[in-house]
């Protein structure tokens, strides 16, 4: 290689990584990549016309170029048309930049004008040497999601360039555009990549709509085939036939102390019917706080030692997977059947002696964290994995617990957050379905009060008077985003003084810091009653079960996300005790916020708590690690399930009637980013 062109190599590896960062790797990407928004290029606007918060174009001569310390050092250029002056403001310029705007200069600027100590002025605006009688730009200018050191003008050209060579084929036949009353996907595209003039923002977003119309359906409808063509794979796949052998489920279902409820036996019944077929069960089981998901989990599993198969239970926190594991071994002890528990907190003899037990075949059932999926834990016959929380584990981490059977063992996976339908028919589109809709009998609703952080020591005083009555209560710390440290600071100093203030309880303390043995000290000490008030973080979100416990304090609650707070709203109500949650919360509350606060107090049901969540924040935090096998949506939204049911119908039939345009929509749109979908 010359000594010329090892510099151009090494700029255009510096430019392909910076379009990585974006997911830009082809011409298939940049021009998939559209505007945020568009700037008007188009016009020359009057510095006496300005109107301040607005965005426009100058034409100026500069009057003088001056650097100030006031008191940071900046470069300050005063300007003028025949109008009026302008001042531009430089907090950050280069040398370069200064030699430009020398006096008597013409400069093409343009900015957001605003009112400042001086006059009017811009700061930071774009700007380059006008050339004499320079023409104006006769398209509105995209402005595109970038990243550092890639300009806008560098992007506009690549994509440009992109859109000259890519093949803007229509990838939908006419007839089923026209039906749909779309627009011609090339005429779309290039619309919102180079859009005519517009003489307000309402004319822009008239003429953008139909264009956006057709982009959000075909980004909809290559996620929808995406995620049959996955269902239909796993189909293909052979699992262990896990058909009803003996008498386990029954006596099981004989000695529990309570009966199943009506959504229990008709979710049970369609996971038996999965795992009798010779296909990999692929089921999501969700279902409120406190609806009853283990028993159900549990009875998968003993279908799978009835077949002489090993099942595995997965759960994100040591805490929960405890809970499960303590569950499971007071159901099945006096079935014969052996438990094993593995975390990454057992001492290493306890380790190896699971670790034989699972490989050897000897523990039937396996309940523990993220350990299950190291290298070291080998099944001898894997035929059933569950996942609990399943959006907490990323989707290579469910691919391993999956890869550690033979062959490919059903999969059930569970969740306590409720899913809109929306977001079902679309990111859960390749999965079954089952929902426990009910809760179990005996199950108190739970008060939920908004009270403002100032009037805490009344919080204090019902804390004291609930557990003289002989209840218990939790003390949910704030959530620090910004440090784990600082979320244990907190939880720590929350203990001293609730310790100091009331003196007479036991308080206990238990966080993600704590040794797995010292948790599990604590939460069996708060079962016993040992410990009246519990101070917690987090941790404690999941998989804690204790009846006794009527009362519940949220502090700061307005750090909270919906699906937390209600989460952790559901540690109480479990016996048959009034049980409250209290949610302290800081003024002045944001509108955001507020909102939170608002759906929590008003509503106890999961699923329409879910469903407003999902309006207020997004699709993102639903799916939680399930994107990093399932793109995002980039452009179109889950407002509309019309829309959705579309289109699922157009996607069954391209899928059907023209094959090759399905893929060739396939590598339009998600060309090396499906490969996860088999998680």
């Amino acid at each position: 290689m010359t000594a010329a062109a090892k510099p151009k190599k090494a700029a255009a590896s510096t430019l392909a990584s910076r379009l990585a960062k974006l997911g830009l790797r082809s011409d298939a990407d940049l021009v998939l990549h559209l505007p945020l928004r568009y700037e008007d290029e188009t016009a020359i606007t009057a510095i006496a016309a300005a109107v301040l918060g607005e965005t426009a174009q100058f034409e100026v001569e500069v009057v003088s170029s001056e650097i100030a310390y006031r008191p940071r050092r900046q470069l300050l250029v005063r300007a003028r048309d025949d109008s009026g002056v302008l001042l531009l403001r430089f907090l950050n310029f280069y040398p370069s930049q200064q030699k430009v705007m020398q006096p008597g200069v013409t400069l093409r600027i343009f900015g957001e004008v605003r009112g400042g100590f001086f006059g009017d002025e811009i700061i930071h605006p774009r700007f380059h040497a006008a050339a004499e009688n320079e023409a104006l730009s006769d398209r509105m200018t995209p402005v595109y999601p970038t990243t550092a050191g890639l300009s806008q003008a560098a992007l506009r050209k690549l994509i440009g360039a992109a859109l000259a060579r890519v093949d803007l084929t229509d990838t939908l036949p006419d007839a089923m555009r026209m039906r749909h009353g779309l627009e011609k996907f090339a005429a779309s595209l290039t619309l919102l990549h180079t859009p005519p003039p517009a003489s307000s923002a309402a004319e822009l977003d008239t003429l953008h709509r139909p264009a956006w119309q057709r982009i959000c359906f075909d980004e909809l409808l290559a996620q929808q085939l995406s995620l049959r063509r996955a269902y239909a794979a796993r189909r293909n796949l052979g699992a262990p036939i896990l058909a009803a052998r003996g008498d386990l489920t029954s006596r099981l279902q004989a000695q529990l102390p309570f009966r199943l409820t009506g959504a229990q036996q008709r979710t049970w019944a369609e996971i038996a019917a999965d795992l009798a077929q010779p296909q990999p069960m692929q089921r999501l089981l969700q279902g409120d706080v406190g609806s009853g998901k283990t028993i159900v989990a549990a009875l998968a599993m003993i279908r799978a030692a009835e077949n002489g198969w090993q099942a595995a239970l997965m759960a994100p926190t040591e805490i929960l997977a405890e809970q499960h594991f303590r569950k499971l071994q007071t159901w099945l002890g006096s079935l014969g059947i052996e438990v094993a528990w593995l975390s990454g907190s057992l001492k290493k003899k306890e380790k190896v002696a699971m670790l034989e037990a699972i490989a050897s075949g000897r523990a039937a059932f396996v309940v523990g964290t993220h350990a299950l999926i190291e290298d070291a834990a080998q099944f001898a016959a894997l035929g059933l994995a569950i996942v609990d929380e399943q959006h907490r584990f990323g989707v290579r981490q469910r691919l391993a617990l999956k890869d550690k059977g033979t062959g490919a063992p059903h999969q059930l996976m569970m969740s306590a957050t409720p899913i809109p339908r929306t977001l079902a028919m679309s990111y859960y589109a390749d999965l079954d379905v089952s929902t426990l809709d009910e809760l179990p009998p005996g199950r108190t609703p739970v008060v939920t009060k908004l009270v403002a952080h100032g009037r805490r020591d009344e919080v204090v005083a019902r804390v004291r008077d609930a557990c003289r009555a002989g209840r218990q209560a939790y003390w949910v710390c704030p959530l620090i985003e910004e440090s784990e440290a600082l979320d244990l600071q907190t939880a720590i100093d929350t203990f001293e003084r609730l310790t100091a203030e009331l003196a007479e309880l036991r308080v206990g303390l238990v966080h993600g810091r704590l040794k797995g043995s010292d948790k599990a000290a604590v939460m069996e000490a708060f079962t016993r009653n040992d410990i009246q008030l519990l101070v917690a973080t987090t941790v404690i979100e999941v998989g804690v079960d204790v009846p006794n416990a009527s009362l519940m304090v949220i502090e700061h609650a307005e750090r909270f996300g919906l699906a937390q707070l209600h989460q952790l709203r559901g540690r109480v109500g479990r016996g048959a005790a009034e049980s409250a949650c209290v949610l302290l919360y800081a003024a002045p509350l944001s509108h955001t916020a507020r909102q939170r606060l608002k759906v929590i107090y008003e509503n106890t049901d999961g699923f329409e708590i879910a469903r407003q969540d999902l309006q207020l924040r997004g699709p993102g935090e639903f799916i939680g690690a399930r994107q990093s096998g399932v793109p995002l949506l980039r452009y179109a939204d889950l407002d509309d399930p019309t829309l959705i049911e579309k289109v699922r119908a157009a996607a069954e039939e391209l899928e059907r009637d023209h094959p090759h345009r399905a893929d060739a929509h396939l590598t339009r749109w998600l060309a090396g980013r499906a490969e996860l979908l088999k998680a």
